[in-house]
């Protein structure tokens, strides 16, 4: 057994949707967004092309909130707190350079999940700058914490715990000082209740006390924003509040009595402002007074608002962003006349479909909105995990859509790649199969050339998908899911064009039709033939109720002259593959299924407690029809099923504990051999060896923290060795080919997340051994298990010391690994 040692490796693409939390998202001041995404914190700089930079793996729940703290003079990185169900602060050390990170340390002090947290930089008189940041949790406290860099000083320390009065969950946070010399600091909180509480505290002593409770929201109030209204020393602060009541609420704070505070309110109705719903709120912080007005009050949204915040233009004018669940963003700017708040823009869905039911109608409510450091882009993210971003073009004076990142919101289940290496197919518990590909052709420039991104989503589905193969060398997929039947779909001409544009391929499209379509009640995707017409209507009563999706027509985005990966909308309505097959048989859920390489068999397995049920069954791909009988030899669920390199035998394993090779016999398999003791526990995975002249190999994984290696001649295998684990193995892969020494490459995930890359070679004798063992760096691990692994087939345009390697995670990420080839192997 070679020694363990540990390799690095590039990420050529992270994929991971994001969680859909208003606080599980910033973005700091040097261009670096950070979001929740299930229990990672995922970096990403979106004036980078190729996206996700980084994945953090610390949490073990859902990230609910992260905030990037203040960066002071002399700071050469960006300290970012998260927090989420697990309860705990967890910091990290961010590079804004290539937007990369470091774990710092974990702060302990909530009994229950962290929902958001508030940052601010105060200087008090005669001392030096320091951080501070509240976090709101479930408990219904929130906790004031001071950050310290000194190196002799506790980087962390809580500084003070409070309840909230009525004891409501916060759901909002917002710091800021009071004025110019930050002598009084105001913290605004808000949760499950309808009212905004005040808090202040001096500078020196940071004690929070409730000073004021602004009422008027009719509804829970999901986010807050301070921001100085000018400039200018001695301006007043304004704070939004949004409500799940539909309207924003400006709050002004002033410096001094409540008569100034109305002479300061440019345009505002005196008689309105002493109504008694619009008190003026008296508080005072570090000896100096204040008062609390309601400003106005944003009517334009027609569902719950999410978020609200600031931002400044160049020339001063102040701009609120505000994103809803009506599908919309609004971003509202006071008239320079009559002081009234305008919708100066809306973005986002304003189409007939918007408020159905159906998978590819309604995009479920933006959750969040953010403003870059410039104010020139926005960013919101929608129910399928994945970003929307504008760019403001200022020779139009316009908003622009581009390009953003997306990824699976759940578990990813499974892996495909196409023969030729061009897509990777991907499906998940989130009821989505999406094509990944590499962006070479058309459209590119220097920066985004090689840049993976989501090209398609072929499937969106009423049931968790658990697994997916591409047939052969076609563009035809099937997958399963947790229902008794498979589905196969074909790529559309409108969907191939564009992937042969822009990935620089040939896809053939003699036998697609045009695109694809889903009835609001239907799990089918319906092909079109004709783009330009109405899909006509299943049924009569679909016809009288308006159900269908009229006037389908393929969009530019889509057309062979596009010049950028298809946008979200794009992809959730228009990219859709049509259905051409269903294979009926398995009783039970589909668990797992695979496709000969020539394309002309797919062999599957459903879950099963019983010997009837626990049958491979053979659909041969011509005619669509069963190869009977279905081979039975297991007698619980077969977790995997696997082709050899040239088809002639496939090979099986699972739950009870045993493999089965079945060899080809006419135009189906036979039994072959049968080791009903492989693994002392159940049989997770297993891979067939690159294709030796004399001697067949392949990998079994196992609970038992085994990888096994079997050698057979004429079809008979026998043990040749064994790798032992510190924990079970959940998946493995062999490389394609065999490197130019002859050596076999095996990629080993394990239920810790470790990846490994094994090499191995055969002896005559049939003994295999384990030339050398590399972990790749602890900072590319998941944080759970592996699912599934998938090596790239070998393409034109790779390195012939590196070779790719996508990694399916339960924690929702996506990953492809350049993983380097030493010349040894």
């Amino acid at each position: 057994m070679a020694d363990t040692e540990t390799i690095r490796a590039d990420s050529s693409y992270l994929a991971a949707g994001a969680n859909r939390y208003s606080a599980a998202s910033d973005w700091s001041a040097e261009g670096v967004v950070a979001f929740g995404s299930n229990a990672n914190v995922c970096l990403w700089n979106p004036q980078n092309p190729r996206g996700i930079s980084s994945i953090l793996s610390q949490h073990t729940g859902h990230v609910k909130a992260v905030k990037f703290l203040p960066r002071l003079e002399g700071d050469d990185k960006t300290i970012l707190i998260s927090g989420g169900d697990d309860k705990v602060v967890r910091a990290w050390s961010v590079s804004p350079r290539d937007a990369t990170a470091s774990y710092l340390q974990a702060v302990e002090g909530h009994a229950e999940p962290i929902n958001c947290i508030a940052a601010l930089g105060v200087t008090p008189a005669g001392a030096p700058t320091k951080r501070i940041f509240a976090t709101g949790a479930a408990d219904a406290t929130f906790r004031i914490w001071a950050h310290n860099s000194a190196a002799n000083e506790e980087p962390f320390k809580l500084l003070q715990s409070v309840k909230t009065t009525k004891k409501f969950i916060p759901l909002a946070l917002a710091l800021s000082p009071l004025d110019d010399e930050a002598n009084g600091i105001v913290l605004a909180v808000v949760g499950t209740t309808n009212a905004v509480q005040i808090f202040t505290a001096g500078a020196s002593d940071l004690e929070f006390t409730l000073q004021a409770t602004l009422p008027g929201h009719e509804n829970w109030v999901r986010s807050l924003d301070f921001i100085k209204e000018k400039t200018e020393a001695g301006s007043d602060l304004l704070l939004a509040s949004a409500s799940q009541d539909k309207y924003v609420r400006l709050w002004r704070l002033h410096q001094g009595t409540a008569l100034s505070a109305l002479n300061n309110a440019t345009g505002l109705d005196l008689s309105v402002s002493l109504t008694p719903g619009n008190k003026i709120h008296k508080i005072s912080a570090g000896g100096t007074k204040y008062c609390v007005m309601f400003e106005a009050l944003l009517l334009g949204h027609e569902d719950w608002i999410y978020t609200a915040r600031w931002s400044r233009t160049a020339d001063g004018k102040l701009l609120l962003l505000s994103a809803s669940a009506d599908n919309s963003l609004s971003i509202w700017e006071s008239d320079p006349e009559s002081g009234i708040w305008i919708t100066g823009a809306r973005l986002g869905e304003v189409s007939r479909e918007k408020g159905a039911t159906t998978a590819t109608g309604s995009i479920g409510g933006f959750w969040t909105g953010l403003w870059s450091p410039a104010g020139t882009t926005v960013i919101t993210l929608g129910r399928t995990g994945s970003w929307r971003r504008w760019d403001y073009n200022p020779s139009d004076d316009a908003w622009q859509q581009t390009y953003a990142i997306s990824g699976h919101t759940r578990a990813v289940t499974g892996l495909s790649w196409s023969q030729d290496g061009t897509y990777l197919l991907s499906t998940s518990s989130d009821q989505t199969t999406r094509l990944h590909a590499q962006w070479t052709g058309n459209g590119t420039d220097s920066s985004s050339s090689g840049s993976w991104h989501e090209m398609s989503r072929p499937q969106i589905h009423g049931y968790d998908l658990n697994c997916t193969a591409t047939l052969g060398p076609t563009s035809s997929f099937v997958s399963g899911a947790d229902e008794k039947l498979m589905r196969v779909f074909t790529a559309p001409k409108a969907v191939a064009k564009m992937l042969s544009y822009l990935t620089n391929s040939k896809i053939d499209m003699s036998f697609a039709p045009d695109a694809a379509d889903m009835p609001v009640l239907g799990l089918s995707n319906k092909a079109i033939d004709n783009t330009s017409s109405e899909r006509q209507p299943e049924s009569q009563e679909e016809e009288e109720g308006g159900l269908s999706q009229s006037n389908f027509t393929i969009p530019a985005a889509l057309e062979a002259t596009t010049t950028h990966p298809p946008f979200e909308e794009n992809l959730s309505r228009h990219t859709l593959w049509p259905e051409v097959e269903k294979l009926y048989g398995h009783g039970y859920e589909i668990s797992c299924l695979c496709s000969s390489h020539d394309g002309k068999i797919i062999a599957s397995a459903c879950k099963a407690s019983s010997l009837n049920h626990a049958v491979i069954r053979l659909f041969e791909t011509d005619k669509w029809t069963e190869l009977r009988p279905p081979l039975q030899a297991h007698s619980l669920t077969v977790a995997r099923v696997r082709f050899s390199g040239d088809d002639e035998l496939l090979l099986s394993v699972g739950r009870d504990r045993q493999w089965v090779v079945w060899g080809r016999s006419g135009t189906g398999y036979e039994l072959v051999q049968q080791m009903q003791k492989g693994h002392s526990r159940m049989i997770l995975d297993c891979a067939w060896g690159p294709a030796e002249e004399k001697k067949r190999v392949f990998a079994t994984a196992g609970r038992d923290k085994l990888v096994r290696f079997w050698v057979g001649e004429n079809k008979e295998f026998g043990l040749g060795g064994e790798m032992k684990e510190g924990e079970p193995v959940t998946a493995v892969d062999f490389l394609p080919e065999v490197t130019t020494e002859g050596k076999m490459v095996l990629a080993v995930g394990t239920e810790a997340g470790r990846v490994m890359v094994v090499t191995l070679g055969v002896a005559e004798e049939g003994k295999v051994e384990v030339v050398r063992k590399a972990v790749l760096d602890k900072g590319l691990w998941l944080p759970g298990t592996v699912v599934q692994l998938a090596w790239r087939p070998k393409t034109a345009e790779q390195d012939e010391k590196k070779r790719e390697l996508a990694i399916a995670g339960e924690d929702g990420s996506l990953r492809i690994y350049e993983v380097e080839v030493q010349t040894r192997w």
